[in-house]
Parts: C-alpha cells; structure tokens; sequence
C-alpha cells in the first residue's frame, strides 16, 4: 500500500460537477443531485484501500449523523479496474451492502471527476458549503492503520460543524492519507 497524501485543492474552489453511475442504486447522479442545502461531502473511496477499510464505519455514521441536517453525501471510486478488479462496480455495490453505505457510491469509470477533484489518494475528503465553494479538504482525522490512535472523524465533524453553525472554518488542515488513486 502506497502511503499518498491529497494534493489539498485549494480552498474555495466550485464544486467540478459530475454525472456517475451508482453501483449501489439504478441510477446516475449529478452533484447538484448529491448536493445539501447547507453543504456537500464529496469523498473518494474504493473497496481494497486498508485506509478506507480502517475508517468506513465513521464515515457511514457521518454520513448518517450530518445528512439530516442538510449536508449532502457522495462517494466515488476512480481506480482502475482492469488492474484492480476488487474494486469494480459489482465489487463496490457489495461493499456498499455489507458496509451499510445508503448513499450513492458512484463509479468515475473515466477518471475525469478524479481529477478535476485533484484526487490523489482513498479516502480523500472535500466539503462544500451551501454556495458549492470549498471550504475544506483533508483527513478524517489523525487515526491510521497500525497506530492505535482510535478512529473518530475529529476533523471532517468539525469542518461541518463550521458549515452547519456558520463559524470561521480553521484554513490549516492537514492532508488525508490513503493508497494512491489507481490510474489507468
């Protein structure tokens, strides 16, 4: 596993728009499909990642925790697939199943949406305010595999919680962490 932080796309940039398939629902998305009324969370995530795998609980309860209050919630796996064949669309609907994952997981088959995102690792996290800017890009937060600091989603809650009660949102963040995105 490659050890690749995110390039930090810089802060506010318009949400690049997208139409993906989802893997775990009859239908493709658009962002303003995706998108909250107080924000949006786009994340880049794949099946194998042990980064993703380490953290997928917290963000489904994230995604849970904040979609009722107005952020809108996507993910979307650019890998490659021929070579990484874990990671395919019928691959990322079971994990979506066994993960309870019930927002889209889109597949980004050309890898344009990676990068016009600037993606460069899973998971990778970018959070836009009501307006489509970006307001944060970065980690969920310090855990990682292997070093015992316990999984709580520290930073992504509480640049959404700058979102939902209008604070000043802190322009120091630190990069996620992940496996390189799988390019063709």
């Amino acid at each position: 596993m490659a050890r690749t932080p995110s390039n930090m796309l810089p802060l506010g940039t318009k949400a690049p728009d997208f139409k993906l398939p989802a893997t775990n629902f009859n239908d493709s998305y658009t962002y303003n499909d995706v998108k909250g009324t107080k924000g949006t969370l786009v994340m880049f995530i794949c099946n194998h990642c042990p980064y993703v795998v380490h953290v997928i609980d917290e963000v489904v309860m994230i995604a849970n925790d904040y979609r009722v209050q107005g952020i809108g919630v996507v993910a979307i796996s650019s890998n490659d697939v021929v070579n990484y064949p874990q990671d395919a669309p019928d691959k990322m609907a079971d994990f979506a199943l066994e993960n309870r994952i019930d927002f889209p997981y889109l597949y980004d088959e050309t890898q344009e949406i990676a990068k016009a995102y600037d993606a460069a690792c899973t998971p990778d996290f970018y959070l836009f305010d009501n307006r489509d800017q970006l307001v944060y890009r970065g980690q969920l937060d310090d855990s990682r595999p292997g070093n015992s600091i316990p999984v709580s989603g520290s930073d992504l809650r509480a640049a959404i919680d700058t979102i939902l009660y209008n604070r000043k949102i802190d322009e120091d963040q630190k990069p996620s962490m992940g496996c390189n995105i799988k390019w063709k």
